[in-house]
């Protein structure tokens, strides 16, 4: 049995406990000529996954209709008969709010099913980026609920956003995730439950989708693939309710990175291109050069040099046309020398050692975030190695331990552990002195 996230997500709706559900349950049951003698420890198992018998589930939409005052379906409490076709409401942006509200409330709750989901891979990894890309839109995205959304509520969660990437970029997603988690429970969900306009609403979902996107990101730091992954889709669907192409592209660049990760070469290509080209126009070039840099790893890791090439071009001309100022906040991450230590990483898999020295050096150069001066330097160490250059690659790795303190982050791990492992193998001298620092670092439980 799997925990029922969305009746539990519901009931925190309602504000109702287990017994006070038991009890109107038992009510609206005599109401209708059964005797029934629930107590809270029925609810409980409910929770759990166990479905209760005959017009019960009826009786639980019954009583948290009357108490949210909106209609509430057997899919909207998880208790859809399996099987059967869900009801159409589930396939709306009322429906979708649920579900996604549901997740955020288990991953808060250290739900292991949650946490410990696989990343999905093949039709269901594929059809969020196609139903983004393909109609129908969502024509109306207002809603009746009873707190009016305001202007300081949108300003409200584009601030949040701002704020718990850069403690991403400081401290490591580990550190941040459960910050933003618990900040999309306590503010978002009753906004996005609440009353606003089409307008608004569109304003609304575009701010809640940077918030998604970041939480997805910091699973994604953490190792826990299935649920970043279900974030991104989520962050995915609420740019699609925005109306705003540049968003989902953004969020379909989050994914291209999770595939390359999960060594998913082709399905990274061919999100990168339903990016660009559904984007069209809406693509800013901080974005695009990141898209094309990323399908040249995917390339460059397929064998197919001329396919990684051209992209590295056009990559390359894209990040010419960068404009500062001119950009939204979400691609801020693209900033100077990124696609230098994304071009690099790509020609250092097709075996051009001098070109990839080249980019790695340009992007050690070029002043960078906390986060991405490790990954710059991880990159120029291994190249430098390579290379034969022993000694300037130990220099560097000394340099990437000492700027990783205090960041907890499993993908920067891998690349410390990474990095270890190569020197060591080489066996050069000071190796001792950088594998110290690295394991300094790696003590660390996080």
């Amino acid at each position: 049995m799997q925990p029922n996230t969305l009746l539990d997500a519901v009931l925190d709706e309602a504000g109702i406990s287990h017994a006070g559900l038991a009890a109107h349950v038992n009510q609206a049951g005599r109401a209708r000529g059964l005797s029934l003698r629930y107590e809270h420890t029925a609810v409980a198992r409910w929770l759990k996954g166990q479905r209760p018998r005959g017009q019960v589930p009826d009786l639980i939409c019954e009583v948290l209709a009357g108490r949210l005052r909106r209609p509430v379906t057997l899919d909207d409490i998880g208790l859809g008969v399996p099987g059967e076709p869900s009801a159409p409401h589930t396939g709306t942006l009322s429906g979708f709010v649920e579900r996604a509200t549901a997740l955020w409330r288990s991953d808060q709750q250290r739900r292991p099913h949650i946490l410990g989901a696989p990343a999905v891979t093949g039709t269901p990894a594929v059809m969020p980026v196609w139903e983004w890309e393909n109609p129908p839109e969502d024509v109306d995205v207002s809603r009746g609920g009873r707190h009016r959304v305001t202007p300081g509520d949108l300003d409200m969660l584009r601030a949040a956003r701002g704020h718990y990437e850069q403690m991403y970029r400081k401290a490591g997603g580990v550190a941040t995730r459960d910050r933003i988690v618990g900040f999309l429970n306590a503010e978002a969900a009753p906004l996005l439950r609440g009353g606003y306009t089409d307008d608004v609403g569109r304003q609304l979902h575009r701010a809640t989708g940077g918030l998604v996107a970041v939480a997805g990101i910091c699973a994604y730091d953490s190792d826990a693939h299935g649920l970043a992954q279900r974030y991104f889709h989520q962050a995915l669907r609420l740019a699609k309710a925005s109306g705003d192409r540049g968003l989902g592209a953004y969020v379909i660049a989050l994914l291209v990175n999770q595939s390359l990760f999960m060594r998913e070469y082709r399905q990274a290509v061919a999100f990168a291109e339903a990016a660009l080209r559904a984007a069209g126009r809406h693509i800013t070039p901080a974005l695009a050069s990141d898209l094309y840099a990323m399908q040249a790893k995917a390339y460059a890791h397929l064998g197919d040099g001329s396919g990684a090439l051209s992209c590295i071009r056009r990559a390359e001309q894209a990040a010419e046309r960068i404009r500062r100022g001119h950009e939204p906040d979400e691609t801020g991450y693209v900033q100077p020398g990124l696609v230098n230590v994304q071009v690099a990483e790509a020609l250092l898999s097709l075996g051009e050692l001098a070109a990839a020295g080249e980019h790695a050096a340009a992007a050690v150069d070029n002043p960078a975030h906390d986060r991405g001066r490790v990954h710059r330097l991880a990159m120029l160490s291994t190249v430098e190695l390579r290379q034969g250059n022993a000694d300037k690659a130990v220099a560097i790795a000394v340099q990437m331990a000492e700027q990783a303190r205090g960041m907890e982050s499993q993908r920067l791990r891998d690349r410390l552990r990474a990095v270890r492992e190569r020197l060591v193998r080489n066996g050069c001298e000071g190796t001792a002195e950088a594998a110290e620092l690295i394991d300094g670092a790696l003590r660390v439980p996080l």
